[in-house]
């Protein structure tokens, strides 16, 4: 009875260590699908079949957990020569007895028809009822028929959403944040780019703006100072300027600027000389010419 509940419990591991990787590729498969049930827009359809993914996971866990209690009654194999079940071996014994009638996996039923004839009718019934309670609860919960919670489903879908890079749930931009007192207007920042938006300017109105940003201003120009300074020679440069205060007192020339002038007295200019101040009504003529 040893050897043979010690070669079916080696079945049992090798077997459902298969059937968790089938289960697997199983559900890549299906996550697989829900993605692109997600990507169609199809919501409902894939809350649906989500389920079936959902309890496909619960089912691996549980023979995970199976597969662990198989191994440890491998272990302890020969703490189970005595005619009653050891308290150390209790719960895996009667987990797995009270799983295999409820899973597919025919070598774990054969373990529980093995444990049966050893222990007795008494000890299989009160391990398939779970009437004491030494059932692992891992196990009598995943064994359960309840659906998933809709927490649970949002929860996978999100996640497969996310791993397949599926835009759901659609994200909704955030609204701009708009003062009561401004509904009718501009954000500041708005405002502020408006400010700092260039203005377009019309290519002849450019034009008109540089020529006016290269001529010299005209005398009225500016602020008045307080000193008052006659106008050059159209002809040459004015070197003897006649500066006055403003109490009326005339500021003389320095005796280098006296001895400079005297040096080109008596010279004429033959035209314009480039660096003359125009006066306002050069200035006009000139930009009568730009806008013709």
């Amino acid at each position: 009875m040893q050897a043979k509940l010690k070669v079916q419990l080696k079945l049992s591991i090798a077997r459902l260590r298969m059937v968790q990787q089938k289960d697997e590729a199983v559900s890549k498969q299906q996550r697989r699908a829900m993605a692109q049930l997600l990507e169609a827009g199809k919501i409902e359809s894939a809350r649906i079949r989500v389920e079936n993914i959902i309890r496909s996971d619960i089912i691996t866990e549980l023979h995970e957990i199976l597969e662990l209690y198989c191994e440890l009654l491998l272990a302890r194999i020969g703490m189970m020569e005595g005619p009653t079940c050891d308290p150390g071996l209790g719960e895996a014994v009667k987990s797995i007895m009270y799983a295999a009638p409820r899973i597919d996996v025919k070598e774990v039923q054969q373990v529980r028809v093995l444990l049966a004839d050893k222990y007795g009718k008494e000890f299989a019934k009160a391990a398939a009822e779970n009437s004491d309670g030494i059932v692992s609860e891992k196990v009598v919960k995943k064994l359960s028929v309840t659906p998933p919670p809709q927490t649970l489903v949002n929860g996978y879908l999100e996640e497969i959403a996310r791993t397949y890079g599926v835009d759901w749930p659609k994200k909704v931009p955030a609204p701009d944040f708009v003062d009561d007192d401004e509904e009718d207007g501009p954000s500041g920042g708005q405002r502020q780019k408006n400010l700092e938006a260039p203005v377009p300017v019309d290519s002849k109105e450019a034009e008109e703006q540089e020529a006016l940003s290269k001529a010299t201003p005209p005398r009225s120009f500016g602020p008045a100072s307080p000193l008052r300074v006659n106008p050059p020679s159209p002809s040459t440069d004015n070197l003897h300027p006649r500066v006055k205060g403003t109490g009326g007192v005339e500021l003389k020339p320095s005796k280098k600027v006296q001895d400079a002038g005297t040096e080109k007295k008596g010279l004429e200019s033959k035209g314009p000389v480039k660096g003359t101040i125009p006066d306002i009504d050069e200035l006009a003529a000139r930009f009568a010419a730009l806008k013709k």
